[in-house]
């Protein structure tokens, strides 16, 4: 009866009922499943299903013929994503330039170090929300400082960031934000948010559409009006670790 169920013929009818996940996982079983399911006949037919156009021929042999369509198939449908290299930045070679406005009067303007912004806000002041503190806990990348004397802001005033970067190895600046507005305000969150494009070196002309956020950190103060605490800077549109941040900010528009 086993004998019966592992034969070729059978398996040979069960093979092309599968999936290309499944079909793997019979290559695992033993030797005999391995060259009997590593047969090109099976996988053609998977392609097929996939990818009708790559069967198809016009002069040329289809692709799947010269590379074999086992091989085409597991290429095309493996999603590995290879290990980042080591950055060529680091955030001991970076500082950042920072400069607030309430209307045209200057609010805060400081020059903060890489790794002090890298560090994050790692005693949040009394007074905060709930969700400002779970916030601040749960920052995948911590890109936060406190500010130091707090300042008041009243959202009927525009108010407006700029911020560049500079690098300590090269004396080069790239802009980051460059005086947008803070246009949206997470009231429950006590957070008001601003945003740029990134401006990318040529040598990088397929990088678009990344935008850097910039975010005032709120606290009630005694007037009803709101304290700001602490800024964050944040580029979740395409890094969300150290390593992918730093390759982003090398990559920028470096004068």
């Amino acid at each position: 009866m086993v004998e019966d169920w592992c034969s070729e013929e059978v398996l040979k009818g069960i093979f092309p009922l599968m999936n290309g996940v499944d079909l793997a996982s019979c290559m695992c079983v033993c030797t005999r499943w391995r060259d009997l399911a590593r047969d090109d006949y099976f996988w053609k037919d998977l392609c097929a299903k996939r990818w009708p156009s790559i069967c198809k021929t016009k002069g040329s042999p289809p692709i799947g013929a010269s590379r074999g369509y086992h091989k085409l198939y597991t290429s095309l449908c493996k999603r590995q994503r290879s290990p980042l290299l080591a950055p060529r930045l680091s955030f001991d070679d970076i500082e950042f330039y920072v400069d607030i406005w309430l209307d045209d009067k200057s609010v805060y303007s400081d020059v903060v170090p890489g790794a002090l912004l890298q560090s994050g806000i790692i005693n949040p002041p009394p007074g905060i929300c709930d969700i400002m503190r779970d916030h601040l806990r749960n920052l995948t990348c911590k890109m936060t400082i406190p500010v130091s004397p707090r300042f008041r802001v009243v959202f009927n005033e525009s108010i407006h960031v700029s911020l560049l970067v500079g690098r300590r190895d090269s004396d080069k600046v790239a802009c980051i934000i460059d005086k947008s507005g803070f246009d949206y305000v997470d009231g429950p969150a006590y957070r008001a948010l601003a945003y740029d494009y990134l401006q990318f070196s040529p040598s990088y002309p397929f990088v678009s559409e990344i935008r850097a956020w910039f975010a005032l950190l709120l606290v009630d103060a005694q007037d009803g009006k709101m304290d700001v605490f602490g800024i964050e800077v944040d580029f979740c549109d395409a890094a969300n670790s150290d390593i992918e941040v730093l390759w982003l900010l090398d990559m920028l528009d470096w004068k």
